[in-house]
């Protein structure tokens, strides 16, 4: 559904720009949330699902968890507006969890099924039944019919089916969980083990029904800024293309600067310091003191990591991710400045409130939140005022959007002082490659060798809170990253500024 404007996202994106508007606008916000359920879904006929009143409540939860507001209890009687007074501020506002599944929006999907559709043809060599470990194919009036308590899911009648008629179905949401974390409860709806969850946020933009939700702060954002703090967005490089084809990044910069933020820095200058500082990291200790270096930059997969392969701990880079480097120049320059990130990730939000990193990093946005926010505030992106182009990071530095790019960074800063070292990369997308590069290195396989993971299937363009589709944003990001390496011939001069400043 990646890239796909659908009902459903049709649905998330007007709960955004309401809460913008709701935090724009003020008043009694008690009251004025309680109008918005109808206000997004008018008039008297469902358009989605079989009642109104049902899709009006989702509504409402989603409406709850995009201000950071937890899910109200089914069985307890609680307003909408329960707890928004408190969530009104200035500061970081929302508790564990942060990926939540509205129960009654689930359509409790079967966990895993192979099933005989409809273009079985009956053949007379019944393949299928043939190949079933497990004699749980029957043949019924010429018909396959598979017998479920039998079945183990091997899925070799749906390999040898010479019509392709036997089909796996499984959750979606499960199937695109690399850690195994959804099952499913006592009514067969999806239910997370948070134990297991890293917020990578894949089960949120594959449930077809929109019953999973991550929670927001634009609420609290815009609180910022009125409030008169000076609030300096830090953008990804991931953004480019993000808002629209035509939408340049001195246009988006420019947008920005209207929502009501004072500057706009790109991300990529943190993602410059953060090759500096895995580099050093590298030549130091591989293969010395470690067999192998895992970056650090993707939240989702080094938590993965530590919980799946606690002895790789020390082995995972311990320099900081770009988006807190980033927050830590602009507060060393400006301390008394909110910093919020504006990204495609949804497990940054998570890695912004650890106690290391929430002083550095204020609040955490998606592309998709701050699409809200300019609809909320009518600014219409391709007519936006034109600002100055995004003047340092480098080609290396914005290529960490995409899958591969932050290994091939590291190679390339290491390779420069040293041109004769070996450095041997390999890199995977998505949690469950992530973890078969992790065994191939605990079988011994991996030794010397700098590992990159990222969470999301194509890296960070792929991301939960992206807007656009991941091959279009891939292409555009490496356009953006050609154009920084032809501007940037300071490169080294610049990287040897940059690490003095942050040392200082």
């Amino acid at each position: 559904m990646r890239g796909i404007y659908n009902s459903v996202t049709d649905i998330r994106r007007k709960v955004f720009t309401e809460i913008a508007r709701l935090a724009y606008e003020g008043g009694d916000y008690a009251t004025e949330i309680e109008k918005l359920p109808f206000k997004i879904l008018p008039g008297e006929q469902a358009k989605y699902r079989e009642s109104i009143f049902l899709e009006r409540a989702i509504v409402g939860e989603r409406l709850r968890l995009g201000i950071g507001l937890p899910l109200r209890k089914m069985d307890e009687h609680a307003p909408l507006s329960d707890g928004i007074e408190e969530s009104a501020i200035a500061e970081k506002y929302y508790d564990d969890p942060l990926i939540n599944i509205i129960k009654f929006a689930c359509n409790a999907c079967p966990e895993k099924q192979i099933v005989v559709t409809d273009t079985c043809q009956g053949c007379l060599a019944h393949p299928c039944k043939e190949v079933c470990p497990k004699d749980a194919i029957s043949i019924i009036n010429g018909k396959s019919v598979i017998d479920q308590d039998k079945c183990i899911k091997c899925g070799r009648c749906m390999d040898v089916c010479p019509y392709g008629a036997i089909n796996k179905l499984e959750r979606p949401c499960a199937r695109s969980c690399g850690m195994d974390a959804i099952k499913s409860d006592e009514f067969g709806r999806a239910e997370i083990d948070h134990e297991k969850c890293v917020s990578c946020g894949m089960c949120l933009v594959n449930c077809p029904f929109g019953a999973i939700v991550d929670k927001g702060q634009i609420f609290q954002t815009i609180h910022a800024m009125k409030s008169g703090k000076e609030v300096i967005a830090a953008i990804a490089p991931a953004f480019v293309g993000q808002f629209g084809a035509s939408v340049t990044p001195e246009k988006v910069k420019g947008a920005l600067k209207a929502l009501g933020f004072a500057d706009v820095v790109e991300v990529a200058i943190g993602a410059d310091l953060c090759t500096v500082e895995e580099a050093e990291d590298f030549l130091n200790k591989v293969p010395e003191q470690q067999p192998f270096m895992a970056t650090s930059c993707c939240p989702a997969w080094s938590v993965m990591a530590k919980k799946l392969f606690p002895d790789f701990k020390p082995y995972i880079s311990m320099a900081l991710t770009p988006m807190v480097l980033t927050g830590r120049l602009i507060k060393k320059q400006k301390p008394d400045a909110k910093v919020v990130f504006i990204g495609p990730c949804a497990a940054k939000k998570l890695e912004a409130s650890r106690k290391s990193v929430c002083s550095d990093i204020d609040f955490v946005l998606t592309f998709e939140e701050v699409m809200g926010m300019f609809e909320a505030k009518g600014i219409v992106l391709e007519q936006a005022m034109v600002d100055e182009p995004f003047a340092e990071g480098t080609a290396n530095g914005r290529g960490f959007a995409v899958s591969g790019g932050v290994a091939n960074a590291v190679k390339q800063c290491i390779q420069k002082e040293h041109p004769d070292k070996e450095v041997l990369i390999d890199s995977a997308e998505g949690l469950k490659n992530c973890k078969t590069m992790l065994m191939m290195a605990k079988a011994g396989k991996r030794n010397g060798y700098l590992l990159e993971g990222m969470a999301c299937p194509g890296g960070c363009v792929a991301g939960a809170g992206t807007l656009q589709p991941v091959m279009k944003s891939s292409a555009l990001v490496k356009k953006y990253t050609n154009e920084a390496e032809k501007k940037l011939a300071f490169e080294s001069e610049y990287l040897e500024n940059l690490a003095l400043i942050t040392k200082e």
